[in-house]
């Protein structure tokens, strides 16, 4: 937790060769979907935190994927009121988030939910890269925004590559 009550965090766009975005369901949320994400440890740097979120939420490992981008600094936000755990030391007010973008270098029949881990999804689909824009939980909602509009340029270059391969095939 910083000192201002934010908690550090990945974010994790994992893209196909199309240029598609994972999108995962979360278990028990009423069809709440969202991008994984999880927790940095203490004395675990963001890219540590990146793969072992990355693995224990949709069964990826580094060897399968591919690094495009991250965010430059932090995207921050906020807890709804409901939400903030009072009685927890110290007062979590909401996350941080570094973003990162990756690329799935394996088949998709790789990605998994039961890998040792307390599932946090149920269910997974291939979306257009800006669907989550208006999917996320309203809170998040700015942070999408932001990470997926600096991260934009390197996913155009990656749709436009597959689209050039389907024209000279």
């Amino acid at each position: 937790m910083d000192a201002e009550g934010f908690r550090p965090n990945v974010g994790i766009i994992v893209l196909n060769a199309r240029g598609q975005a994972l999108w995962a369901r979360r278990v028990g949320g009423k069809d709440a979907w969202q991008f994984p994400q999880g927790g940095i440890n203490p004395g675990e740097t963001p890219e540590q935190a990146l793969y072992r979120e990355l693995y224990e939420e949709v069964g990826l490992t580094r060897e399968q994927v591919s690094m495009i981008a991250c965010t430059r600094g932090w995207l921050r936000y906020r807890l709804p009121q409901r939400l903030i755990r009072r009685r927890s030391e110290p007062l979590c007010i909401g996350q941080k988030q570094k973003w990162y973008l990756l690329k799935l270098e394996a088949p998709e029949s790789v990605i998994s939910f039961n890998n040792g881990y307390k599932p946090e999804f149920d269910h997974w689909r291939w979306v257009s890269y800006w669907h989550p824009l208006s999917k996320v939980v309203t809170f998040k909602r700015e942070v999408y925004r932001r990470a997926l509009t600096e991260l934009a340029p390197q996913q155009i270059q990656l749709e436009r590559r597959w689209l050039q391969e389907q024209d000279q095939s």
